[in-house]
């Protein structure tokens, strides 16, 4: 298959390109010469999008991906002193190369980053100011945004080293280390103190942690960028969390809830009052589940407010309060105030103490429809969580309507994934018996980075507290019984969901194996 993918990318190419008298050349599965490549200027390179492939004495055969720019043809053959030879590839595949020499802003760097050097003579804060104003790391810090952007990352890590600065990026909820020009090494502090500025933060502060955020443009959109800073050993340690409007899909669908369950999450979520939680450890979508709650029960006959921290999008019909705890404004005293505006649904974005927890619990006995979120690692452990944080167990049966529990798994590439005899895998003992004869495993495309994965799917365990499991939360039971007696009455788990997912093509037993190695029951 791959073999016709290129034979069919190379004819399309030479034919669109033989006024050129250009030839075309896959690059897929290329190794770049990096001793070749050194003998040209990166910036150059990169902003051409070009790349030497092979050398024959003094000439030396360059991929372009733009036939009719011979400026930078004639730039290259000055500086490297080479006859070139251009052949046509793919944009894509050159951009790619290039970025894994080069690293993140590979096209940035160079003399006007190392020619700005910072004199002992100058009052230190006015080194820092002008550092940050340096052409070359303002370039940097855009290219590294907007490089993440591309990859549809939705974090960016910036770890400070006893002799550089470690860069990752976290892609479908793994953290991918991404390579970085030698030159920004010796320039992260200037790097960290112009995410400062873009975040508003103070720059002089470098011993407590700050919090903050900035708007980035990227294809036209404005994608929301929330700022963390701890201070670390070696330095300022980073994370921008990055938030896109426009890819979010708040719909139930687009989580991959099994009919089945998400008609009975539904029902739930319908009831006038109560208290109905969604549970799972950070970054497993507990917010999204959330919000296309709310979305559904959007309407005009009702009244939603929410007492977020912070608020991550903005929902149409729906009164979104933030949290700030500087001026006193908490999740307790939020929520004490948001009783006395009429709601009919709150939405809590986490509880977190025993005030919220209470007042959580009080809202939902005087009528209300309470939403929030917990960390807790399966949908039983809630009701002993609550009774932990000092709620009374007679409030947690009287209250709580029911949990659902949520992880992310990442999805097979559509484009790579291999089907396998389900005779040959290492199956575990909990996976189901069932019908199929093949399974999916990961493999490799660009189109998938060589990753194997793209994308993520939810899996879910809904628990539905009916009166044996009220009475077992009012006697204190242990989260195993409740558990146990739940998956008698036909709870599916999460292991159970993942497994599902495997089956249905969606996800690999790899990638359960890994999300749920907790979870065996």
């Amino acid at each position: 298959m791959a073999s016709l993918s290129s034979e069919h990318r190379a004819d399309a190419g030479a034919n669109s390109l033989a006024s050129y008298g250009m030839k075309f050349f896959d690059l897929d599965g290329f190794t770049v010469n990096l001793d070749l490549v050194s003998s040209f200027p990166a910036r150059t390179l990169i902003e051409t999008n070009t790349l030497p492939l092979d050398r024959h004495g003094e000439r030396v055969r360059i991929a372009v991906s733009d036939p009719t720019n011979f400026a930078s043809l004639d730039e290259l053959t000055a500086f490297s002193g080479f006859l070139l030879t251009p052949v046509l590839a793919e944009p894509d595949l050159i951009r790619q190369h290039l970025r894994q020499v080069f690293g993140v802003g590979g096209g940035v760097v160079g003399n006007s980053i190392d020619s700005h050097r910072l004199q002992s003579k100058v009052d230190p804060m006015q080194q820092v100011i002008d550092s940050t104003e340096n052409a070359a790391i303002v370039r940097y810090t855009n290219e590294l945004l907007r490089d993440a952007c591309q990859h549809g990352a939705s974090d960016i890590h910036l770890e400070p080293e006893e002799q550089g600065l470690l860069i990752r990026f976290r892609i479908d909820g793994v953290l991918r280390i991404q390579q970085v020009p030698h030159e920004i090494h010796s320039h992260r502090d200037a790097i960290v103190s112009r995410f400062k500025i873009l975040s508003k933060l103070n720059i002089a502060e470098k011993r407590l942690p700050q919090d903050g955020g900035f708007q980035f443009s990227w294809t036209g959109r404005e994608i929301d960028i929330r700022t963390s800073i701890v201070p670390m050993k070696f330095g300022e340690g980073i994370v921008l969390r990055i938030l896109d409007r426009c890819r979010v899909d708040y719909s139930l669908g687009s989580l991959g809830f099994p009919d089945s369950m998400r008609k009975h999450w539904e029902r739930l979520i319908r009831r006038p009052s109560g208290m109905l939680l969604v549970t799972g450890p950070t970054g497993s979508g507990k917010t999204t589940t959330l919000y296309g709650s709310v979305a559904l029960l959007r309407s005009p006959e009702l009244k939603i407010i929410t007492i977020e921290d912070p608020i991550e999008y903005t929902l149409q019909g729906v009164n979104q309060v933030q949290v700030q705890p500087s001026i006193g404004l908490s999740f307790a005293a939020g929520l004490r105030s948001l009783l006395r505006h009429d709601p009919d649904v709150i939405l809590i974005g986490e509880i977190r103490d025993q005030e919220t927890a209470s007042n959580a619990v009080q809202a939902s006995l005087t009528g209300h429809l309470v939403f929030s979120t917990l960390h807790t690692n399966d949908a039983a452990s809630a009701v002993t969580r609550l009774v932990d944080m000092g709620i009374e167990p007679f409030l947690v049966s009287a209250t709580l309507s029911g949990v659902l529990a949520q992880r992310l798994v990442r999805k097979l590439c559509p484009y790579c994934k291999r089907s396998i005899p389900i005779q040959q895998l290492d199956l575990p003992p909990d996976f189901p018996k069932s019908k199929v004869e093949t399974l999916y495993e990961a493999s490799s495309c660009r189109k998938c980075n060589g990753i194997g994965y793209s994308g993520q799917v939810a899996i879910f365990e809904l628990m539905e507290l009916d009166h044996p499991i009220r009475k077992m939360a009012l006697q204190g039971s242990s989260p195993h019984l409740i558990e146990q007696y739940a998956i008698e009455r036909g709870m599916v788990t999460i292991r159970q969901s993942g497994w599902q997912k495997v089956i249905e093509g969606s996800t690999s037993v790899d990638e359960i194996l890994r999300s749920t190695a907790m979870d065996l029951r």
